[in-house]
């Protein structure tokens, strides 16, 4: 399983890829957003579940620690932005 920090960046800079952007309220924040939790975390969209992600769209692709190294080295970008 993904493991997340629950820091809250991905769902604060939805506005740099265009598949988040019915989530997005306007400022590249996800509109379930609260705090730095998810709102609906439980019927989240699948493209905000890493693991079913990579189950249902990169598998075929890459190993699951190549997919796991990736995520968390976007997470890392995001987290630099926000410094």
């Amino acid at each position: 399983m993904f493991e997340c920090d629950c820091c809250g960046c991905c769902c604060r800079n939805l506005d740099k890829s265009e598949l988040y952007v019915d989530l997005d309220r306007g400022d590249g924040t996800c509109i379930y957003l609260v705090g730095n939790l998810c709102s609906i975390y439980y019927e989240r969209p699948l493209l905000c579940r890493v693991d079913e992600c990579y189950e249902r769209y990169f598998c075929e692709f890459m190993e699951r620690e190549e997919y796991y190294r990736l995520n968390k080295e976007e997470c890392k970008k995001l987290k630099n932005m926000e410094e």
